[in-house]
């Protein structure tokens, strides 16, 4: 069986990482969409990037697919997505996926929202609705 950190090893070889301080930068521009592929019960709880968008793990295959459904334009964009999740494990396995599919500018978050708070960078509440 492989261990889950082989996996995120593995995807981290093939992925672009960029650092918390390189997110911040590209926090204002338009040719880049910061996402958040947390639970939303980590949002409610800890907030997220300001202007970052909630794209849950378990849906971006199909929104990603210009052919279902449940697709969203802004994976068809050309925009650069920068994916970020609590640690950078999911972030890293999401990359490589989002690659997997097609998407090309991708890259993922080193040290994930841990990291961003730790630098204590801008936090945006996420309100229960």
């Amino acid at each position: 069986m492989q261990r889950a950190q082989s996996l995120v090893e593995n995807a981290e070889r093939e992925i672009v990482t960029l650092t918390v301080a390189e997110v911040r930068a590209a926090m204002d521009d338009p040719n880049t969409v910061i996402v958040d592929i947390r639970d939303v019960r980590e949002l409610w709880r800890e907030g997220k990037i300001p202007g970052a968008m909630h794209s849950p793990r378990g849906m971006n295959e199909f929104w990603i697919d210009p052919t279902c459904e449940y697709h969203k334009p802004v994976f068809a964009s050309g925009k650069r997505i920068v994916l970020y999740c609590a640690a950078a494990w999911r972030s890293a396995l999401e990359a490589k996926m989002f690659q997997d599919m097609g998407l090309t500018n991708v890259a993922h978050m080193a040290g994930g929202f841990t990291a961003w708070k730790a630098a204590e960078f801008p936090i945006e509440a996420v309100i229960r609705k």
